[in-house]
């Protein structure tokens, strides 16, 4: 019933920026926390950054000052803007929501395709 489309993934070099769109579609009615998460090959998937309906974020130690995590919510996405990116950036990032579907006032979370960001010389 819902749908999360990520974009803005690319190759990019050391110290180089990017920023990351996530749209959420189908039969919503309200959308609480979204977030971005990451998973590198070989490591578990972790969360980068979180963004309430009330606008409390959070972020994860490592890119803290870098990243900045922003929602508009007339359209019902989330973006991600990179910048400094390091190496240890590259990853596959996935866009999460929480959403409740029309006449439901439960949440359940919905998960994006993910996107690869790639930061290398």
């Amino acid at each position: 019933q819902v749908q999360l489309v990520e974009s803005g993934g690319g190759l990019v070099q050391p110290g180089g920026s990017l920023r990351l769109s996530c749209a959420a579609s189908g039969n919503i009615f309200s959308i609480n926390t979204m977030a971005w998460y990451r998973q590198a090959p070989g490591k578990q998937r972790e969360l980068v950054a979180a963004i309430t309906s009330g606008g409390r974020i959070n972020y994860v130690d490592s890119v803290e000052g870098r990243f900045t995590i922003s929602r508009d919510n007339a359209k019902n996405t989330v973006y991600l803007q990179m910048s400094g990116l390091k190496p240890e950036d590259t990853a596959v990032y996935y866009c999460n929501a929480e959403v409740a579907v029309v006449g439901s006032i439960v949440y359940y979370d919905y998960w994006g395709q993910g996107t690869q960001v790639t930061v290398s010389s």
